[in-house]
């Protein structure tokens, strides 16, 4: 393996990016890296985050150029990868999304919903500029956009930079899929063979195997009936409450169709009520990652920039972190590995939209992706998707055309949403709280 490759992370004060860098040096025996810089347009947030990885890579790998920068030049030149997780409008902004919704009794939710179109709304301006910058300073590089929510910015990459090289993924089957393997008594998901179709938040399993051919599926069906995902945590996981529960609840999805497993975001759309009663109006799931996952990791890039070492600070890998690693190896590498990812369906769910964007098993090398058609699907799944794709292309409509009418039509149409009045006084509220951030509306 000759080439060193250049990266760049977008949205380089994530709390997510010390977990990504982490993991980038843990596999440097298969990915090497030459540099690794970020970019972020939140000056003060980035350099609190780029302040400690800095004194990381200088003490543990000082071959390796690093920087932190806010000038989409010196971030986007010479680059193989761009690693994008883009949160336009930060905490302040979900906690809008999360909260506002909640006034017209109706839940607020990260990537589903009314907080998830509003986000959306956000992300697609963010998310096209950084593919920009990417053709602008790096034309031959790959981008790899795990920017929420993945849907609504994967089908606005498909309308307005199709021939662009990005390839949109989403890490939540991932962690479903280490809780599977756990339960069956294996440590990786690479170690499992998997079916899989649906939207982004919005599929369904259909065939789990191992490597030798067996059949997991109804060992895992066993667990998930029973407790869901939760028998599938290790014991070393800390998972917070919000996340138990829906992890516990994934039993009840099971229920409506027992011959597949599914995504666990399907409870937002099936079980709408039970998401509501569940809820506490001034404490939300944006207020639980402010308490934990932000106040952590910046504590921790405090510690290792006041003290000027970071010697005796373990740096958390993400899990999604190995499936980023894995995939940029695999279009450096032609490894022809099997992903999933979110693409064009163009056939590969025959009796569904060819222009909707599809999350499906791909096989990955250095030209891209090659879709495995995943064969016709239920009625009842066919039916669910019909109406979700319906309101993540009402989205995109509506952020190209500036259109208010179309994105009440989303609002409306959306499951989590009882009425078009209720989508209306909710969208009304969201207008005023996105001023700065959306196309004006006519």
């Amino acid at each position: 393996m000759a080439n060193k490759y250049s990266i760049v992370i977008a949205g380089g004060g994530s709390t997510f990016t010390p977990g990504i860098i982490g993991m980038l040096l843990d596999n440097l025996d298969k990915f090497p890296i030459r540099s690794i810089k970020l970019y972020d347009n939140d000056e003060d947030r980035q350099a609190k985050i780029g302040g400690a990885m800095e004194i990381i890579l200088k003490e543990r790998h000082p071959e390796i150029d690093f920087l932190y920068t806010t000038d989409p030049k010196e971030g986007f030149t010479d680059v193989d990868f761009v690693l994008a997780q883009l949160r336009v409008g930060k905490y302040e902004m979900r906690d809008k999304d999360e909260k506002i919704p909640l006034k017209h009794g109706v839940f607020g939710q990260e990537t589903t919903g009314p907080g998830g179109i509003a986000y959306g709304m956000r992300s697609i301006g963010g998310v096209l500029e950084i593919i920009d910058y990417m053709e602008k300073y790096s034309p031959d590089a790959w981008m790899l956009n795990y920017s929420n929510p993945a849907a609504i910015v994967a089908e606005a990459t498909r309308r307005l930079r199709p021939d662009s090289k990005v390839i949109n993924i989403c890490d939540m089957p991932i962690d479903l899929m280490y809780k599977m393997a756990d339960m069956v008594g294996l440590k990786e998901w690479q170690e499992l063979d998997f079916s899989y179709y649906g939207l982004n938040h919005f599929g369904w399993f259909t065939a789990i195997n191992d490597k030798e051919g067996n059949d997991l599926l109804p060992q895992i069906k066993e667990h998930v009936s029973k407790t869901g995902f939760a028998d599938g945590i290790g014991s070393g996981q800390h998972v917070e409450e919000s996340w138990m529960e829906t992890f516990t609840k994934a039993k009840d999805v099971y229920a409506l169709d027992p011959e597949t497993i599914p995504n666990t975001y399907l409870k937002y759309y099936f079980y709408p009520d039970f998401v509501l009663e569940h809820t506490d109006p001034e404490h939300t799931r944006v207020d639980e990652v402010r308490e934990h996952r932000e106040k952590d990791v910046f504590s921790m890039c405090q510690k290792i920039i006041e003290a000027g070492t970071a010697k005796d600070i373990e740096i958390e890998l993400d899990a999604h972190a190995t499936y980023i690693v894995d995939l940029a190896r695999a279009l450096a590498e032609n490894t022809k590995e099997r992903f999933l990812l979110i693409v064009p369906n163009d056939g590969a769910v025959p009796n569904f939209d060819p222009t909707a964007m599809v999350e499906i098993p791909c096989l990955v090398g250095k030209d891209g992706f090659e879709k495995i058609n995943q064969g016709y699907i239920p009625q009842f799944q066919k039916g669910l998707m019909e109406q979700q794709v319906s309101v993540e292309k009402l989205v995109v409509e509506a952020w190209i055309e500036h259109s208010y009418l179309k994105l009440w039509q989303a609002l409306t149409l959306s499951s989590t949403v009882p009425s078009a009045k209720v989508a209306k006084a909710i969208l009304d509220d969201l207008i005023e709280a996105n001023k700065e951030y959306w196309p004006e509306l006519n």
